[in-house]
């Protein structure tokens, strides 16, 4: 029996499991999403982000809100603090259902430079 002072294990893994179980434990997309693709909420995802209907993940209304100003999939996975593998799958369900539009790199095979790289982590660092 735990004391009154000690978290059960559910409470304990509460924030990681509900993000999960949004996605039904999908930790990939059905389509490849890459980290630097830009993410933007089009008319119809605010319009249902404002009034959501039953049944819509708040997580997927925060990112409606979140990318009413183009976002990175990795800037949306930091400012939510959702693991990555979940924010691409919701992100993938939401382009498909026409809340987000994706603008994916032109060069698909691209990899940015260990530069640019340190800067990014320096700005999600800083958030």
């Amino acid at each position: 029996m735990p004391r009154d002072d000690e978290e059960l294990p559910d409470e304990a893994a509460g924030p990681v499991v509900r993000p999960y179980a949004v996605t039904g434990g999908r930790t990939r997309p059905h389509s490849a999403l890459e980290l630097v693709a830009l993410v933007a909420t089009t008319s119809h995802g605010v319009a249902l982000a404002r009034r959501p209907p039953a049944g819509m993940p708040p997580e997927q209304r925060e990112i409606a809100f979140l990318c009413r100003q183009l976002q990175s999939v990795a800037e949306i996975s930091a400012r939510l603090d959702l693991p990555l593998g979940v924010t691409q799958v919701l992100v993938a369900d939401m382009a498909r259902d026409g809340l987000v539009v994706v603008h994916r790199p032109e060069r698909p095979d691209w990899r940015p430079d260990s530069e640019l790289l340190r800067k990014v982590l320096d700005g999600l660092q800083r958030l």
